[in-house]
């Protein structure tokens, strides 16, 4: 038995069977069952509501879209030769269910409103979950920050050790990027909540269908008030991907960081087994591949982002075909931050650290920049103080010591305002304690951002 195209009444001779897979959407969309079928319930209602159907007729629909749902849900669905794409699959399964009134649900719709509606119901939904899954990774990392917030470790500018920080205020800058990812993606949940259904093929709906009610049902914000515009719009696809790549560039950011501190030559941290593996040669090697491919995923998001823009820019305007174009990057995406997401929050709750080792890897030179502020404190300028540390550090290498190894009686050569207790500058603790202005480094300023994130956590969560 041959199944009809939805489209295809003015059509006599066959499609060439390529032609028919090359246009089919059916493999990847079917991902959008539930929203589809979601779709069609609250729109056979509507259609009752502005008495287009009768109740019983509604009823009818809406037992076979259930149906049509559990079957779906439970993996009984049997795709068939001619469902081209889940709009297609779903009226087919809906008549065989209900018969022949199946065929009165397309009322004044089209696949063009209706691909529209479900996308922005399914995204709605999995960007929700990727809420989630970013915000237990902050919990993660906040958890951690306040745990360990005693140990101290170099800070670095162009990978060159730079100030003493501590290892918390290193974690938690990465905190506050996600937080801002975060508040991004609830932002765009907003933006892309709103309903296309009702606009039909481009020009709008011939029945004055209810589109405020469709839109209280399927729990949009409100109806999109152009039609042309519904149709064709895919800008919250576009946010969507540019989101997710910025996101995968955070993650691949603190990504670099821990493969560098887990290599032999730093060794800040290391992996958990769970997300490491070796080699099939060198028996010795623990390699940070969960980290790696984090990195690398960053590029594909990235790639699935300006594919689709460059699909996207030259269309005309209403519905076009290059629009199913917009799913496969989109499946992807979502998929890739998902399962990113949670492993960097497993990375991150796992990882041993090696307190002595960043402790050793502070060095006096590293205070450079307090050398002068003592000085500032003297009441001498700053730009002239950066001068006499920076001639302070010259002496020790010239002499091939540590900076700390400066006698007050050398430093007095540079500056007469060198006293004894310059000593007192000889400490890594009380140099990040002195950052203690918001945001900075101290204790204090670090326990404070804790706080901060913890508050926010608690309001996103309630």
């Amino acid at each position: 038995m041959t199944t009809k195209k939805l489209w295809g009444g003015r059509f006599t001779g066959t499609v060439d069977p390529l032609m028919d897979a090359f246009n089919a959407s059916i493999h990847f969309d079917k991902r959008m069952y539930a929203a589809d079928v979601i779709g069609s319930m609250a729109y056979s209602k509507a259609l009752c509501k502005n008495n287009i159907i009768t109740e019983e007729e509604r009823d009818s629909l809406l037992k076979g879209l259930e149906k049509v749902l559990e079957e779906w849900d439970s993996g009984q669905f049997v795709l068939k030769e001619g469902d081209e794409d889940i709009h297609t699959a779903n009226e087919r399964r809906l008549g065989e269910i209900i018969g022949s009134v199946a065929g009165k649900l397309h009322t004044g719709r089209s696949r063009n409103d209706q691909v529209a509606t479900d996308m922005r119901l399914w995204l709605r939904e999995e960007a929700s979950k990727l809420l989630g899954h970013l915000k237990e990774l902050i919990a993660v990392v906040v958890s951690r920050a306040d745990r360990e917030v005693d140990v101290l470790m170099p800070g670095y500018t162009h990978l060159q050790r730079a100030q003493p920080i501590r290892w918390s205020h290193f974690l938690l800058s990465h905190a506050w990027l996600w937080q801002a990812d975060a508040n991004r993606l609830s932002q765009l949940i907003d933006r892309l909540n709103v309903l296309p259904l009702g606009s039909g093929a481009l020009a709008g709906h011939a029945f004055s269908i209810d589109r405020d009610f469709l839109a209280s049902e399927l729990g949009f914000r409100e109806p999109i008030p152009n039609s042309l515009y519904a149709v064709s719009d895919r800008d919250f696809v576009a946010e969507f991907l540019f989101w997710s790549s910025l996101t995968m560039t955070h993650i691949s950011r603190i990504a670099e960081d821990l493969i560098i501190y887990s290599t032999g030559e730093f060794g800040f941290v290391k992996l958990a087994d769970a997300y490491s593996t070796g080699s099939s040669l060198m028996p010795q090697k623990k390699n940070p591949d969960s980290l790696e491919l984090l990195r690398g995923k960053c590029g594909r998001v990235f790639g699935s982002m300006s594919g689709f823009m460059m699909s996207y820019k030259g269309i005309p305007s209403t519905y076009n075909k290059d629009l199913q174009e917009d799913k496969e990057p989109l499946f992807d995406a979502v998929d890739t931050l998902s399962g990113s997401l949670q492993i960097t929050a497993g990375v991150l709750s796992t990882l041993t650290i090696f307190p002595e080792k960043m402790l050793a890897s502070l060095s006096a030179d590293m205070l450079a920049t307090d050398l002068a502020e003592y000085l500032v404190r003297k009441g001498v300028p700053f730009r002239e103080t950066h001068h006499i540390s920076g001639a302070a550090v010259k002496m020790a290498e010239d002499r091939e010591s540590a900076l700390d190894q400066l006698s007050v009686e050398d430093l007095k050569t540079l500056h007469v305002s060198f006293e004894e207790d310059v000593a007192s500058v000889w400490s890594f603790e009380a140099s990040v304690e002195k950052r203690n202005a918001p945001g900075g480094t101290a204790r204090s300023s670090v326990q404070a951002q804790i706080g901060q994130l913890k508050a926010w956590l608690a309001h996103k969560h309630a």
